[in-house]
């Protein structure tokens, strides 16, 4: 990786006859649902983080879906994201009514699917580093549109809280945090913009080495 315009990953087809074919796709499967599990195990050790709202927990789930995207395009990526969650849920049930699942759905694919799409547009180190900086922002945004229109009036709904006593708990942790308004600019966004730039990070750094690991074995 020592130029701009070299791939994090070289275009790779399994070859040897339909046969092999065939048993590179099952792997290919295998290590969906893996990144999937794997996933939900780094999601398992999320937590909160200090002076930002306390409902929302910071975790590296993102890196194995986003890596199977770049693997495995976005298909692969969904599904990665669809088997964490699915398995987040047996482990762990629901903490949310199901609002939590849901915007772990649209927050993910709303961090892969334009990183993927950037990155396969034109495969280089730049686009790569440009596609997670794209959906790092992306994602940010729309974790402030889902939360404050959607995920959390639902929630507050369904457990029978307000706005204010969101707001509330987010003041608890940070005085600052005394609106709708200011719980986006002080909590909601900068949490979004921390977990996703820490994930896009983390990928850059270890993609190239997993990713020569799981080709060698799908193509064996």
């Amino acid at each position: 990786m020592n130029r701009t315009n070299e791939t994090m990953d070289s275009a790779w087809e399994p070859s040897g006859g339909a046969n092999h074919a065939a048993r590179a796709q099952v792997r290919m499967i295998a290590f969906v649902g893996l990144m999937g599990a794997v996933s939900t195990v780094l999601m398992l050790f999320r937590f909160p983080l200090p002076f930002l709202p306390p409902f929302m927990s910071f975790d590296l789930s993102g890196v194995m879906e986003i890596m199977g995207g770049y693997l495995f395009g976005p298909v692969g990526a969904f599904f990665v994201i669809i088997v964490k969650i699915l398995l987040q849920l047996i482990v762990q049930g629901s903490l949310s009514f199901g609002t939590g699942e849901v915007q772990g759905l649209i927050l993910s694919c709303a961090y892969v699917m334009p990183a993927i799409a950037i990155y396969h547009w034109k495969k280089s180190k730049k686009t790569a580093i440009v596609g997670m900086a794209v959906s790092t922002v992306t994602v940010s945004m729309t974790a402030v549109f889902t939360n404050l229109y959607m995920i959390i009036p639902f929630y507050a709904s369904l457990a029978g809280m307000t706005m204010d006593d969101i707001v509330a708990m987010c003041t608890a942790v940070n005085p600052a945090m005394k609106d709708a308004a200011t719980m986006v600019l002080l909590g909601i966004l900068p949490f979004n913009l921390i977990k996703y730039g820490a994930t896009s990070l983390v990928t850059f750094f270890v993609y190239k080495r997993l990713s020569k690991v799981i080709r060698g074995i799908i193509n064996s």
